[in-house]
């Protein structure tokens, strides 16, 4: 045995060497298989979340559509009553000029 080494080093190299005998090393590949699947479940669990972003902008955007929409129809009902307003304010003019 090595003088240098202290009792508590020799309790752990003790105890290591001990293990190494219960100790059974998974096949690699059961590792792989395990890594792989929790990398697609990563990957399920990432594209569900960016999905379930998507689906939030692609509502957010139906309602900026349907506010938009609500603008050009009052936009167009005031552009209308202008045209209505100016043609009236020709008759007017066209009536006083005449007048005159």
């Amino acid at each position: 045995e090595n003088p240098q080494l202290s009792s508590l080093d020799k309790t752990d190299l003790a105890f290591s060497e001990g293990s190494q005998s219960l100790y059974k090393p998974a096949p690699l590949e059961e590792v792989l298989n395990v890594l792989s699947s929790e990398k697609v479940n990563g990957f399920s669990i990432d594209f569900n979340y960016r999905l379930f972003q998507l689906s939030e902008r692609a509502a957010m955007d139906a309602s900026y559509v349907q506010e938009l929409d609500g603008i050009l129809k009052e936009a167009r009902t005031i552009e209308n009553h202008l045209k209505q307003k100016r043609e009236s304010l020709k008759q007017r003019f066209t009536v006083i000029a005449n007048t005159l």
